[in-house]
């Protein structure tokens, strides 16, 4: 059984930093890609940004680039996103997705329960 468990999120205040885990389980870690995907109180799905398996290449949504990082440790079987000056409209929940091919911007088929991220002061 595929399981995804998202940790790190919290409450930061604007300019701050956090470090989104995701532990997986149930699969070849190794063998896909992977990515972020958030949900803003009140809105609709965002993906953020997505890892190849091999981690030789990531993207980013124009909103979170330049100070968001996508990382992976397969030894670990762990996703990263380091999130750096955050600002209060990067308040949102925050799941760990599977995606269904070796490369980043293909289809997603296994989604996390979510972290909750919240950027006030």
């Amino acid at each position: 059984e595929v399981q995804l468990v998202e940790s790190g999120g919290g409450l930061v205040q604007p300019g701050g930093s956090l470090r989104l885990s995701c532990a997986a389980s149930g699969f070849t870690f190794s063998s896909y890609a992977m990515s972020w995907v958030r949900q803003a109180p009140g809105k609709g799905l965002e993906w953020v940004s997505g890892i190849n398996s091999d981690g030789g290449s990531a993207g980013y949504a124009d909103s979170v680039k330049g100070r968001f990082t996508i990382s992976r440790d397969d030894a670990k079987n762990t996703l990263y996103l380091q999130m750096n000056s955050l600002k209060p409209e990067d308040t949102a929940v925050y799941y760990c997705t599977k995606v269904n091919t070796i490369w980043w911007n293909f289809g997603i088929d296994y989604w996390g329960k979510g972290t909750p991220v919240t950027v006030s002061s």
